[in-house]
């Protein structure tokens, strides 16, 4: 009987362990880039279109967390279902670079080692966060980029598409009105409109570990190898079990001059800010101090989930295993 007894409350108090795998609350958040055309100009078939998409992309990443999987395979595969649908910008729905061509970045991050990986100036890759995980788990490397990033991916066997797989009419047309110009644009036609082409997600599993990617096309009609924040690991993407993990999306330039997923980081590590309050001190008030807009994502070593943005809109989406789901465009 007393063998029994000491079992038993053993038993319990193991159950009661806030580590324990099976009873830790999974989460995921994703966002396909801030800004959004704006609701005028948003049809109601195509604002269908891209609530269908995200809802395909969270529903898969979510099943992953829910049958125990990690949260660094629930973020590569939500963001790689986004980079295949044209309608971001992002592997298929890439914009045209300066010259007609795609340019693709991408990272990931696992908050469990702080390992991360990070690729840059892709042409022809399917897949960029593909790549990204592969950088990170089979290489010495953490940041490959133009011709050397896809000799590796060649040597992997990553799947490469032709340049017809990338092509989109509107996108086509975009680069075309400013073609021969100095003019860049984030996405969209007209510069009132502001969707920042970026996609990503955030996750934390059932063990307790968290993870975030990102991915994007960039900008129409960049040139001169420009790289934006996405993949770069601090700016873009950032993940760390002992406080958060960050997708952002907006002008990179100015996310990478405050190094804006880092900086939740260090908020909540260093000065005790919850995600919420930390997330909102970046996008809120340290993004348009310097003159930048967009928007982030995160979701905290708790489990809880932040969608914070300082445009009209930001597609966006997030599932939690509380029953709490949400996918969204405006406010």
């Amino acid at each position: 009987m007393d063998i029994f007894l000491l079992a038993s409350w053993i038993w319990i108090i193991f159950a009661l362990d806030s580590n324990l795998p099976s009873m830790l609350k999974h989460s995921i958040a994703l966002h396909g880039g801030a800004g959004t055309i704006l609701r005028s100009e948003m049809s109601p078939e195509k604002e269908s279109q891209y609530l269908m998409a995200l809802e395909e992309a969270l529903e898969t990443g979510f099943e992953i967390l829910h049958k125990g999987g990690s949260a660094l395979d629930a973020v590569e595969k939500s963001v790689s279902i986004l980079e295949d649908c044209p309608l971001f910008n992002a592997g298929r729905g890439s914009v045209f670079t300066f010259d007609g061509k795609h340019e693709m970045d991408a990272s990931i991050m696992d908050g469990c080692n702080l390992d991360g990986g990070a690729v840059a100036m892709l042409r022809n890759v399917k897949n960029p966060i593909h790549l990204a995980r592969l950088v990170m788990d089979q290489s010495n490397h953490v940041f490959l980029a133009g011709e050397g990033a896809e000799e590796f991916a060649k040597s992997h066997q990553v799947e490469f598409k032709p340049s017809e797989y990338f092509y989109d009419e509107f996108r086509y047309q975009q680069w075309l009105s400013v073609k021969g110009s100095e003019e860049i644009m984030l996405d969209h036609i007209s510069v009132k409109e502001h969707k920042f082409g970026t996609v990503g997600a955030v996750a934390r599993d059932r063990h307790g570990n968290l993870a975030a990617a990102t991915s994007t096309g960039g900008m129409t009609n960049k040139k001169f190898g420009r790289i934006g924040d996405t993949p770069m690991l601090g700016a873009g993407t950032y993940a760390d079990n002992s406080s958060c993990a960050i997708s952002c999306t907006g002008s990179g330039e100015y996310f990478i001059r405050i190094n804006a997923a880092f900086h939740v980081h260090a908020l909540m590590k260093y000065q005790r800010l919850n995600l919420q309050e930390a997330c909102d001190k970046v996008v809120q008030d340290l993004l348009p101090s310097i003159g930048g807009d967009g928007g982030l994502i995160g979701v905290d070593h708790s489990g809880n989930v932040c969608l914070s943005f300082n445009t009209e809109g930001m597609y966006r989406a997030l599932k939690d295993s509380d029953g709490n789901k949400e996918v969204l465009i405006y406010t």
